[in-house]
């Protein structure tokens, strides 16, 4: 059976920020889709921390909204954490877009809260994750314009029923970008889910290396992109 065929369990969140470092879930969804059943679970989490106006005018979670309805951290992130931690167990592929920043988010998280990170709770690395974005620009290289989500859901056909920037939709719209790669490129779900992560780790770093040596030529000047995939290791959190 191929891949594509079995269950796959989506991840997305919306955040205060763009550090994965020091920003904080603010919503978050984990979708597992197996045929034609789709399972939704989501979170609400104050983050204890003010949410920035441009944050919240992007997914539209008010820091008083979040602390009026949301549900403290760590229990959220826990629940989160052992949903993608048993999914992982079971040999289902986690699927997220930009995979590197949810996941490293998340374990920043997890660090933060005193809760063990998604390695540690399956006792190896993380794998196997697809990322549609990591996909997208390895399949198709040297197509023009920008890639992202919305930008893909436009260029595959995909429909979503409401506006993207919501933790579900968003996983949902993630879902169905990857099952119209997988429709465009067979050759994708006949790979073996190992070789498939593999070839995701380094399509990922040969595209930072080539998108920071333009940069470099460019004379911009700042971190660039990371060449980690699919999580950057929670060497230190700041609380």
């Amino acid at each position: 059976m191929r891949w594509s065929d079995g269950a796959v369990v989506g991840f997305d969140t919306e955040t205060t920020g763009v550090d994965v470092t020091t920003d904080r879930i603010v919503t978050a969804a984990v979708v597992r889709r197996e045929g034609t059943t789709t399972t939704i679970s989501s979170w609400l989490i104050d983050p204890g921390v003010e949410i920035p106006q441009g944050a919240a005018e992007i997914h539209g979670i008010t820091t008083d909204h979040a602390r009026l309805h949301g549900r403290r951290p760590a229990g959220a992130l826990e629940e989160i954490a052992d949903l993608l931690s048993q999914a992982l167990l079971r040999g289902e592929p986690l699927v997220a877009f930009n995979a590197s920043f949810d996941l490293s988010l998340l374990d920043h998280e997890l660090v933060r809260h005193g809760l063990p990170t998604l390695a540690e709770r399956i006792s190896r690395d993380i794998r196997v994750v697809i990322d549609p974005l990591v996909l997208d620009r390895h399949l198709d290289r040297f197509r023009r314009g920008k890639r992202r989500l919305g930008d893909l859901c436009g260029f595959y056909g995909v429909q979503s029923v409401a506006d993207l920037h919501s933790a579900d939709v968003d996983v949902l719209a993630t879902l169905d970008v990857l099952g119209a790669i997988v429709q465009r490129y067979p050759e994708i779900a006949a790979l073996d889910l190992d070789d498939l992560h593999d070839r995701q780790t380094t399509a990922h770093r040969a595209w930072a290396e080539g998108f920071n040596s333009w940069r470099t030529a460019q004379g911009l000047t700042g971190p660039g992109a990371e060449s980690a995939w699919p999580i950057r290791l929670p060497e230190a959190v700041l609380v």
